[in-house]
């Protein structure tokens, strides 16, 4: 059982318009709705891999219901979400079917009260121990302390358990003193957190500020990865369309792989292909199976590992 946490989760809406235009009226094509929030995608993708999965993090109001009932049709996948007062938030996806461009609008999420943040403290404590590994993913809603990932991260290392870790700023700096196991950041919140805008640079230096392994996300170019066990570049074939949740799809990717303890050139290639299968979906944490094992072989892995 792999446990995903969400504390800011979603209610994820996909509007597509035939051309998005400032200051004008649109006629929408089509509109998906699906659970959200960092977390929850990644929950989805391995439970579509044939993981079982716990979801947990915070749930309110009418959109907190539609997230849970949604969730309810994800086979493998259990919802230990604790209730909130406020209302769950909501995030707009805008896909402009001519240019492939999305414009992403994010709600803030409910206030957290520190009651609220007890009680998802000892839930999690709970949890943790029967679990192989866990991830913390996504920003942190009002009142939730700014240091709430490190403290959920040495919970886990506690009980022996890995954590992967996929926030961004204040959060993701003091997250990753306490030591994740595997921290996933795309290009700009490595370049925040180490000052570097050179990728392998800043891979390293982040290790050195604690993370065991560092992926960080690097958009079109892939993938890149510095780990004990050596350093590598997971580079994807050149498609185009919605990039929402790719990054999400890493995480599952890299996740599945250390439960299976797939070595790192295939966790690799795993995460790309699932990203690059969820850019070809209309929506976050879905991808095509046979598209997704079609790109396994057109993911291509250069580095080498630290015993050559």
């Amino acid at each position: 059982m792999i446990l995903t946490v969400t504390l800011n989760t979603a209610l994820d809406i996909t509007y597509r318009v035939r051309s998005l235009r400032p200051h004008s009226s649109h006629r929408v094509t089509e509109v998906i709705e699906r659970p959200g929030g960092k977390g929850l995608n990644v929950a989805r993708v391995l439970a579509a891999l044939g993981h079982e999965v716990t979801v947990t993090g915070f749930t309110g109001g009418a959109t907190g219901r539609t997230v849970q009932e949604r969730l309810t049709a994800v086979p493998g996948l259990v919802d230990a979400l604790v209730p909130v007062t406020g209302p769950t938030r909501r995030t707009i996806a805008v896909v402009d079917e001519r240019s492939g461009d999305t414009t992403q609008l994010n709600e803030p999420g409910p206030t957290v009260t520190p009651a609220e943040w007890s009680a998802f403290q000892e839930a999690y404590e709970d949890l943790v121990p029967s679990v192989s590994a866990v991830a913390l993913c996504g920003s942190l809603p009002p009142g939730v302390p700014v240091g709430a990932y490190a403290g959920l991260i040495r919970t886990a290392k506690a009980a022996g358990v890995p954590v992967l870790l996929d926030t961004s700023g204040e959060a993701l700096r003091r997250g990753v003193a306490a030591r994740p196991d595997i921290l996933k950041p795309n290009a700009a919140e490595l370049a925040e957190l180490t000052g570097s805008h050179e990728p392998l640079r800043a891979t390293h230096d982040a290790r050195r500020r604690g993370a065991r392994a560092v992926v960080a996300s690097l958009g079109a170019q892939g993938l890149l990865a510095a780990t004990p066990e050596g350093h590598w570049r997971a580079a994807p074939p050149t498609v185009s369309g919605n990039p929402t949740g790719a990054g999400d799809s890493v995480a599952a990717g890299l996740l599945s792989g250390l439960v299976e303890r797939l070595p790192w050139p295939d966790r690799l290639t795993r995460a790309v292909a699932l990203s690059v299968a969820t850019v070809l979906t209309p929506a976050a944490g879905e991808f095509d199976r046979s598209t997704y094992e079609t790109l396994l072989n057109r993911v291509t892995i250069t580095g080498e590992s630290s015993a050559a």
